[in-house]
């Protein structure tokens, strides 16, 4: 195990949670994909194989982002956005439909698709760090520094909102959070939130989506003794799929019925993705759910450790921004689980089964571990530095 670490650099306790996060999750996607592999006539251990392939390559590329300097990706950052930017509005336009949402574009030749809105979170993240680390002389000033910060922030926006609103709001507060680190005034951040607001109020009234997006609010502050008192059949329930999740979440008890036991996996419908904290909950217990998210907890705060340690500032604002990305959207899946919000269809970053986003989530931890990697360097020069000193003063003594 020493010799696996001595070749890791970067913060030891990220990688350790990685690998946790992900042997858990190959345990919760085996035992949560049974009805997909019956409707599919596959068997269950190809989507395990699939999904333990896609977990591997999100390793290897956690490992060579994180051996990267970080500060390569401040340059990466603005080729980054000019091919978001376009792709966007390309699957917006062309891309395929699920649901009547245009979130995926297929790779040509290997014939695989593809969620632009995952490269655009790490797109814009990273684009933010580098214009707030670069803009903070001139941070105050508007036409310098806000007018071009927010530019990038409200094209993202509006263009991931359209067709996946979740996603988009999520991004918008990391960004929020990332303005407040980098000191915008708190009077352009209130603008910011009042301009994000109305684009949030044109997604929804006049976007595409809008009868989802309407259905899914009606149906979360719809009560269940409302829908009961209204001859509601249960499972044509605008709150259908979220009171299945309560219930397979209440029926795990505190110690749960023990891993591939569960029995929600066969009602609920993406128990390997959008709601595979329900099926974690149910077979490991309350006790399961609360040491989940006590490592994603833990991960935010190794997160912020960075931060403090950083000596420069967009180091600081990278493993912030990523940090607060990853922890939001796994607060955000494990709140609709149980209740706390409307559907959303957010996976559950490094458990959830999935493509793109596990390995742009990889992704993200490589940079962050590369940010880390470079403090224990530059850490391990001041204390070389020291030796020699100390060594005379030994050598003198004796």
């Amino acid at each position: 195990m020493d010799q696996i670490f001595s070749k890791l650099k970067g913060d030891k306790w990220i990688w350790i949670i990685v690998i946790v996060l992900s042997g858990w999750s190959l345990l919760a996607v085996y035992s949560s994909v049974g009805t997909l592999a019956y409707k599919e006539g596959k068997g269950t251990e190809l989507y395990l194989f699939k999904h333990f392939s896609i977990i591997a390559i999100g390793i290897v590329l956690m490992y060579l982002s994180h051996k990267l300097d970080y500060r390569y990706y401040a340059g990466i950052s603005k080729l980054l956005m000019l091919i978001t930017i376009p792709l966007l509005l390309f699957t917006l336009i062309g891309g395929n439909k699920v649901n009547d949402a245009s979130r995926w574009v297929t790779i040509p030749v290997i014939n695989q698709t593809f969620q632009t809105s995952d490269l655009a979170k790490l797109a814009l993240i990273t684009f933010l760090a580098r214009m707030l680390s670069r803009k903070q002389e001139d941070i105050k000033d508007v036409k310098k520094s806000f007018v071009p910060i927010m530019g990038a922030v409200c094209a993202v926006f509006i263009l991931i909102a359209w067709a996946n609103l979740s996603t988009a709001l999520m991004l918008f507060g990391t960004c929020v959070l990332l303005l407040l680190i980098g000191r915008i005034s708190f009077k352009q951040i209130a603008i910011v939130c009042v301009g994000g607001g109305f684009l949030l109020a044109l997604v929804i009234l006049i976007g595409p989506r809008r009868a989802t997006y309407l259905s899914r609010i009606e149906g979360f502050f719809r009560t269940e003794e409302a829908a009961a008192s209204n001859n509601v059949p249960f499972q044509e329930d605008k709150n259908y799929q979220a009171n299945l999740a309560k219930m397979t979440i209440a029926s795990g008890e505190f110690f749960g019925k023990g891993a591939g036991n569960s029995v929600g996996r066969n009602l609920l419908p993406h128990p390997y993705s959008d709601f595979i904290f329900a099926i974690i909950v149910e077979e490991y217990g309350t006790i399961g759910g609360a040491i989940l998210l006590f490592l994603y907890m833990a991960l935010m705060y190794r997160c912020i450790r960075i931060v403090t340690l950083s000596p420069r500032a967009f180091g600081a604002f990278l493993a912030a921004g990523l940090g607060f990305s990853l922890t939001i959207q796994a607060l955000a899946n494990m709140a609709v689980a149980v209740g706390l919000g409307p559907v959303t269809g957010v996976p559950l970053p490094l458990v959830s089964m999935g493509g793109t986003s596990i390995l742009f989530t990889s992704v993200a931890l490589g940079i962050i571990l590369s940010v880390s990697r470079n403090i224990e360097e530059l850490k391990g020069k001041e204390e070389l530095n020291e030796v020699p000193k100390t060594k005379k003063v030994v050598v003198g003594t004796i």
